[in-house]
C-alpha cells in the first residue's frame, strides 16, 4: 500500500479506463490520485510519444512510485533524469535514488547521491550522508541483533502498524471484513482502512482471533494507526476529516487526516471522541505515538513550515491534559522527504523516513533523547529490521526485547504485511583513534598498519593510517587490548588499552610514535651499525655500567622492533697497556655486553659472535709509541653492533 502514509485521501473511488487511453485522460487519473490505473494509461500513452514532456515523465514515474512498482518507476525517472539532469528538484533527486535502492542498484544510488549533494553544497547534508553512510557500512559487517517473522495474521491486502494494547495488539488493516466492501480507495484499489484487535501468543510474538476494534466508530473510510496511555484507557488515532457524514477537501480536492482522542470503556467502544487541536482542513496530521508516561504525544504532518514533505512533532501534555503547540523536530530528524510512524520509548525515537541514507524507500531508524531536549544523529537499524522496500511503524517493549515492525517487502503475504520480532543484546564496541608519526621529523605517516588483540594474542581488529596519520579501530568494550602499529622499514610500536563498558564511547589520543630504520644506523664503505655513542667502562673492568645500558638499550630496542635483524658484536681499546691484556679485555667487555643484550629477552641466534680485538683494529694513528690525545685515543674505545641480515 505505497505511500498510504502521505496522510491524504481523495473524492472519488476507482474506475476502469477505456482500451485507448490518450494522455488528457492520463492525467486526469493521476490528478485524481488514482495511480494503479495512472500508471497502466501513461504506459499505454507513452507509447506513441516519441518525446514527452518533463511533467509526463514525472506522472508515469510517479503513479508507479506510489504504488511500490519500483522497477517501472525507476524506468520513468531515468528518462526524466535524461531530460533534466541537474535541474531535477530535490524531491524529484530522492524518488529516483530510492527507486534505484528499492532495486538494490546502490553503487548508482551512491554515485547520483553524490553528485545530488555536491550541486546543493550543503555540508550538513554531506557530512550526514558520510556519517550514516559509514554507520550503514558497519551494520553490514555486524551480526544482527533481530530476528523476524511473517505473522499468519496478514492477508493479501494492507495490515501494518501493530501496536501495544494492554496485553493485546492493535493493528490497521485494509481487509474487507465489513459492509463498506464495495467502497475502494482509488490509490491502489483497495478496501480502506480499520483497526482490529487481536490477541497475542507471547511464546512466538503471532496474533490470532483478530476482531474489528471499537466498532462505534467504524466509518466507511480510513481508522488507522493507533496509541493508547499506560492504563489502556485512553486513544489517539487518525482518520479523515468528515463533517456531517462528508469529506471535507482542501484547495487541491484532498481530504486531510485528523487525529482523534477517546475514552475506551469496558466493552471495547469510544466514548468523548474528541479533536486535538491542531487538526487543519488545510494539512494532515496522523501517526499519533504517546510515551510510556502520558506527557509526550508524537506525531506526522505535512503542516506548513516543515523541513519536507512530512514532519515529526511531538506536544507536550500536562496532567489536566492541556497540549502544548506542537514543535517540529528539527532538520537533525526531519528531511525534504517522509519522516513518519514516530514510536517512543525508554528515551530513544524510533520512526521511519525516506529522506535519510538508508537501504531504500522508508527505513527505521533511532534516535537518542539528550539531555538538552533535543534528538541525536539517526541511526538506522539495518537488516533485517530494513530492506530495499518500505520499512515502518516499529514497536518495542519496555524491556527491549521484542515487538513488530511492517514492511512491504518481497516474500510477504500481500501488500504491507506485519512482522514479529525478537531483539537480542547488541554488541559492545568502542573507537580507539589516534596518529602515527615520526618521532624525529614528528611528521604523521600514513599507510602504517594498527592492529588490536585481545589477551589471548587473537586479532580484534585491523586498520591502517590515514593521509593525515590518523587511525580509528573499532573494539570490544570491557577489554584489555593491544595495540600494536607498524610500517615497513619502521620501529613497530605497542601501547596497552582498557576499554569501559559504555557502548558507543570512544578511547581517544592513543597514539604512536615510529622510528625510521635508517635513524638508527649508519653507514659506512657498505657496512651497516647499530648508531649507538661510545660505550664506556669502568678502568680495567668489564662490568656492564648505568651509562653503558643507555647506549644498549638503543641496540636493543632494534633488535626488538626490528626481529630479522642479526648481528656481530666487536669491541676494541685503545693502544695503551700491553697488547695481550688488552685482547683480553675487550674479548671479556665484548661478551659481558651479549650477555646483557641476551638479558633483555633476544634470542642468542640473533647474534652471531661477539669478540674482541684489543688494539689490533685502531681507526687512528695512535699505535704504541705514538703520543696522542684523550680525545684520540677516546676513538679506538669502542663497541661496534654491525648489522649482518636485516
Amino acid at each position: 500500500m505505497k505511500k498510504i502514509y502521505i496522510l491524504c485521501l481523495v473524492l472519488s473511488f476507482t474506475f476502469g479506463f477505456a482500451q485507448k487511453t490518450n494522455l488528457k485522460q492520463a492525467d486526469a487519473l493521476f490528478k485524481n490520485y488514482s495511480y494503479l490505473d495512472a500508471s497502466k494509461a501513461y504506459e499505454e500513452c507513452l507509447q506513441n510519444i516519441k518525446n514527452p514532456s518533463a511533467q509526463t515523465l514525472k506522472n508515469a514515474a510517479d503513479s508507479y512510485y506510489f504504488i511500490s512498482d519500483s522497477r517501472n518507476a525507476l524506468k520513468w525517472y531515468r528518462k526524466l533524469y535524461e531530460v533534466q539532469g541537474n535541474n531535477l528538484t530535490d524531491i524529484y533527486y530522492l524518488r529516483y535514488i530510492q527507486s534505484m535502492k528499492a532495486v538494490m542498484d546502490y553503487d548508482e544510488a551512491d554515485k547520483i547521491t553524490k553528485e545530488y549533494l555536491n550541486k546543493k553544497g550543503d555540508k550538513s547534508e554531506i557530512n550526514r550522508y558520510v556519517e550514516q553512510k559509514k554507520q550503514m557500512d558497519s551494520l553490514a559487517k555486524t551480526r544482527p541483533l533481530y530476528t523476524i517473522k511473517n505473522l499468519d495474521i496478514n492477508t493479501s491486502k494492507s495490515d501494518f502498524g501493530a501496536t501495544y494494547f494492554q496485553d493485546k495488539v492493535v493493528f490497521t488493516s485494509a481487509r474487507d471484513t465489513t459492509k463498506f466492501g464495495d467502497k475502494l480507495y482509488s490509490w491502489n484499489n483497495q478496501p480502506f482502512l480499520n483497526l482490529y484487535l487481536a490477541e497475542r501468543n507471547p511464546a512466538d510474538g503471532s496474533l490470532f482471533n483478530e476482531t474489528v476494534f471499537l466498532t462505534n466508530v467504524m466509518t466507511k473510510y480510513h481508522e488507522a494507526t493507533a496509541t493508547f496511555d499506560s492504563s489502556g484507557k485512553t486513544i489517539y488515532y487518525s482518520t479523515n476529516i468528515v463533517k456531517k457524514n462528508k469529506l471535507v477537501v482542501d484547495e487541491n480536492k484532498t481530504n486531510n487526516f485528523q487525529i482523534i482522542k477517546g475514552n475506551i470503556v469496558d466493552d471495547n467502544k469510544l466514548e468523548n471522541p474528541e479533536k486535538v487541536f491542531f487538526n487543519s482542513d488545510d494539512y494532515s496530521v496522523g501517526h499519533p505515538s504517546l510515551s510510556d508516561d502520558g506527557q509526550w504525544l508524537f506525531f506526522a504532518s505535512d503542516m506548513p513550515g516543515g523541513y519536507g514533505e512530512t514532519d515529526l512533532y511531538v506536544v507536550k501534555i500536562a496532567g489536566d491534559g492541556t497540549m502544548s503547540s506542537p514543535q517540529n523536530l528539527g532538520p537533525k530528524v526531519n528531511t525534504i522527504g517522509n519522516d513518519l510512524f514516530p514510536f517512543f520509548r525508554n528515551g530513544t525515537l524510533y520512526f521511519s523516513s525516506d529522506g535519510h541514507y538508508g537501504w531504500g524507500d522508508l527505513d527505521v531508524y533511532e534516535s537518542k533523547f539528550l539531555s538538552d531536549g533535543t534528538f541525536s544523529a539517526p541511526r538506522n537499524l539495518g537488516s533485517p529490521i530494513n530492506s530495499n522496500k518500505d520499512d515502518f511503524s516499529y514497536v518495542v517493549d519496555k524491556a527491549d526485547t521484542y515487538g513488530y515492525v511492517s514492511s512491504n517487502r518481497a516474500g510477504g503475504k500481500g501488500d504491507d504485511d506485519i512482522y514479529s520480532f525478537v531483539k537480542g543484546k547488541p554488541v559492545c564496541n568502542q573507537s580507539i583513534s589516534g596518529i602515527a608519526y615520526d618521532r624525529k621529523s614528528k611528521l604523521p605517516l600514513t599507510d602504517v598498519v594498527v592492529m588490536a588483540y585481545n589477551s589471548f594474542s587473537e586479532v580484534l581488529g585491523e586498520t591502517r593510517t590515514n593521509y593525515e596519520g590518523k587511525y580509528a579501530i573499532e573494539v570490544p568494550c570491557n577489554k584489555i587490548v593491544k595495540m600494536i602499529a607498524a610500517k615497513p622499514n619502521y620501529s613497530s610500536a605497542e601501547k596497552t588499552v582498557e576499554t569501559t563498558g559504555q557502548n558507543e564511547g570512544e578511547v581517544k589520543d592513543v597514539n604512536f610514535e615510529l622510528v625510521n630504520y635508517d635513524d638508527l644506523v649508519v653507514k659506512k664503505k657498505g657496512v651497516e651499525k647499530v648508531d649507538v655513542n661510545p660505550i664506556y667502562f669502568d678502568y680495567d673492568k668489564f662490568d656492564i655500567t648505568p651509562k653503558a645500558i643507555e647506549e644498549l638499550s638503543k641496540v636493543v630496542f632494534v633488535m626488538k622492533n626490528f626481529p630479522n635483524i642479526k648481528i656481530k658484536i666487536e669491541s676494541h681499546t685503545d693502544s695503551r697497556g700491553k697488547d695481550a691484556y688488552n685482547l683480553k679485555l675487550s674479548d671479556n667487555r665484548a661478551k659481558s655486553t651479549r650477555d646483557y643484550i641476551l638479558s633483555q629477552e633476544i634470542d642468542p641466534s640473533r647474534i652471531e659472535s661477539a669478540i674482541g680485538y684489543g688494539e689490533t683494529r685502531l681507526i687512528n694513528k695512535c699505535k704504541n709509541g705514538v703520543k696522542c690525545t684523550e680525545e684520540e685515543h677516546v676513538l679506538n674505545r669502542r663497541s661496534d653492533f654491525i648489522i649482518i641480515q636485516k
